[in-house]
């Protein structure tokens, strides 16, 4: 699998506040504890942690906050700092980019019992957001397990099934075409693990970058952003030019590439 720099889950809160497009609710709630624990705090500082905590609430609630901060051994202090009248929201966009990130324990959970529900053998490649997910390179929210080309005929029939686990695991499978990936994806795939009667494989990171880099979506343009600090640039530009060729020939496809590497990194696509 490529060499994707493992993105580790910041407890900063400045870092999280102004560095992350999408921001885990256990995170925040970390980097708060940690930063009411300093001794001084400019207004800013204050200020943040004020529209952090404000954030919270609004996102997951007040049963979920009271429940946290009912064993945070810097509750007295969070508090006061809430309460303080500090002035207008100085940070609107946190209360947009605070979500429960899909974690990866609970994508193999539903493997495992998907595995032990289908009849014989099946293979799966996965690939989009849930293979980065599951290879712990990014946190983030996904209801999606994309499957490339097709759900296998085993599972898709199953219509009750899937619509049961989709309800009681909050992701549901869906599939992909896979021209839109990068020549040659299908050499780099990488068995995952055994879930029962389900073979899993995993897309290639960079493969799934650059899919996602031709892509004229703004969903995929932002998942670009939030995949971003996960990979090295220089392995990016080595696939890019090695396999995108075929890929940049569809019409319009080009384009979104030109754009969203310039949107990425200010500068033109690599020849």
């Amino acid at each position: 699998m490529s060499n994707v720099l493992i993105s580790k889950s910041s407890t900063d809160l400045w870092d999280l506040a102004l560095g992350q497009q999408y921001i885990d609710p256990q995170n925040i709630q970390t980097a708060i504890e940690e930063e009411v624990a300093n001794s001084d705090l400019d207004f800013r500082t204050r200020l943040l942690l004020r529209d952090a905590i404000s954030a919270l609430r609004s996102v997951i609630g007040e049963v979920r906050v009271e429940q946290w901060l009912d064993k945070s051994v810097q509750a007295k202090r969070i508090r006061f700092i809430e309460g303080s009248p500090l002035g207008e929201v100085g940070f609107p966009s946190l209360v947009h980019r605070i979500m429960d990130s899909t974690k990866s324990e609970t994508v193999k959970q539903l493997l495992r019992e998907l595995g032990l529900l289908v009849e014989k053998p099946t293979r799966l490649v996965i690939g989009g957001a849930i293979a980065l997910i599951l290879i712990d390179a990014i946190s983030r929210h996904t209801e999606d397990i994309n499957v490339v080309d097709e759900v296998p005929e085993e599972i898709r029939s199953r219509h009750a099934l899937l619509e049961n686990l989709s309800r009681r695991y909050g992701l549901h499978l869906t599939h992909f075409q896979s021209h839109y990936l990068p020549s040659g994806w299908d050499r780099r795939i990488q068995f995952f693990g055994n879930f029962g009667q389900l073979q899993v494989y995993l897309i290639d990171p960079s493969d799934i970058f650059l899919g996602k880099l031709f892509s004229k979506r703004e969903k995929d343009r932002d998942d670009l952003r939030s995949m971003l600090p996960a990979f090295d640039k220089t392995e990016l530009t080595e696939r890019l030019k090695e396999t995108t060729s075929t890929l940049q020939q569809e019409p319009g496809i080009r384009e979104a590439g030109e754009r969203n590497w310039y949107i990425l990194f200010g500068e033109a696509l690599p020849l």
